[in-house]
């Protein structure tokens, strides 16, 4: 039996960092028995809930994001230094073989560290274009693991030699959907109406929520249930308006869930979608076939979100609606595309077989392989 190696996974914060790390790491259940997944993950609480339940090893660092303050920056150094001193005693304890950057602020000591100490590594960089973190990481890797082959256009030419277009991985569960009734049972929805799927990702999208509400209004889905993905902060607020929509004589089958892991049975079900953009949506709406209506993040400076869903948009997998920040302007705009299409089956088809031909199912597999070869090539 091969010796176990440890794989350092670095990032977290958001469920769109950590979810690709773990379909990485159940790959390599396939793949590599022998490896054994290590997160280093940040303190804030969507980590602990999404980590908790898969079973994986993980520990939470102290660094935080960058604040543009004096009291921010002292701050954000302490913890930087704090977080740089866990993680050599991990790498000194732990040894890992490779280590994998999941993105954003909480990848970069660890990467950094061990591309320091010549341990291989390899960054994810779902999105088209790469975030600050992946820009300076690029140079300390071995391999930029890239969903979109347009990520080659928004990169230094002398790491474009290190971009693999794996795709974005997804778990398991999502590559293989559970029946519908089964899924909707678990839901507590009606397996036989249509569903609206409406989601902001794992913290959930004010912006989003609010254009919903206020197009259904005017709106009258007839034949469809909402199932609603609020997010935690946003549940009471989401409830309440579908309350006032009762209250006001234009009541919508909807059922509100501030959060769950458990997308497989989301996308099971789903017959149409209204959603952010972000790189893990993009890849689990194109392997499940799912047809959608994009709503990209209107609060970043580089407004990646928008050419990820430019992609699909452009693949004839989705209707891409920019976000107003504004529920008068966005709610018009939403209804004029989403109106047709929930009464045109044949045009949600021609979508989701779209979708379908630009998804990469088995990236957690290419990404698994390239960590491993990684791996081997240290020893």
């Amino acid at each position: 039996m091969a010796e176990p190696i440890t794989i350092l996974f670095a990032g977290g914060g958001t469920g769109g960092h950590l979810y690709p790390g773990i379909a990485v790491a159940e790959a390599l259940r396939e793949v590599a028995p022998q490896a054994r997944p290590l997160f280093l993950c940040t303190k804030r609480e969507i980590d602990r809930v999404i980590l908790e339940p898969t079973g994986f090893e993980f520990i939470t660092q102290p660094v935080i994001p960058l604040a543009l303050s004096i009291s921010g920056m002292l701050r954000f150094s302490k913890k930087w230094w704090d977080t740089k001193d866990l993680v050599r005693g991990v790498l000194n304890e732990r040894k890992p073989a490779a280590v994998l950057g999941l993105g954003g602020y909480a990848a970069t000591p660890a990467v950094r560290e061990a591309s320091a100490r010549k341990i291989p590594g390899a960054i994810l960089n779902p999105d088209v274009i790469p975030g600050k973190a992946n820009q300076l990481l690029m140079k300390r890797v071995q391999a930029v693991c890239c969903q979109f082959d347009e990520t080659a256009g928004y990169v230094k030419e002398a790491n474009r030699g290190k971009l693999k277009t794996t795709g974005c991985p997804i778990r398991n569960d999502i590559r293989n959907l559970p029946p519908r009734e089964q899924a909707a049972q678990r839901l507590k929805i009606d397996p036989h109406l249509n569903t609206l799927v409406v989601t902001g990702a794992s913290l959930g999208a004010q912006t989003v929520n609010e254009a919903v509400l206020t197009m259904l209004e005017t709106l009258s889905p007839t034949g469809w249930q909402i199932l609603h993905l609020s997010g935690r902060d946003h549940a009471d607020a989401v409830r309440a308006g579908y309350k006032a929509l009762t209250d006001n004589g234009r009541p919508v089958t909807a059922q509100v869930i501030d959060f769950t892991p458990a997308m497989a049975d989301i996308w099971s079900v789903a017959d149409l979608a209204i959603c952010r953009s972000g790189a893990s949506s993009c890849a689990e709406l194109t392997a499940c076939g799912v047809p959608s209506l994009l709503m990209p993040y209107p609060f970043h400076k580089d407004m990646h979100q928008r050419l990820n869903a430019k992609v699909l948009a452009d693949g004839s997998a989705a209707i891409l609606i920019d976000d107003e920040k504004d529920r008068k302007k966005n709610a018009p705009k939403l209804t004029t595309a989403i109106a047709p299409l929930l009464q045109d089956a044949n045009k949600r088809r021609q979508m989701a077989d779209a979708a379908r031909k630009l998804g990469k199912s088995d990236a957690a597999e290419r990404v698994a392989k390239l960590v491993i070869e990684l791996a081997r090539a240290s020893f």
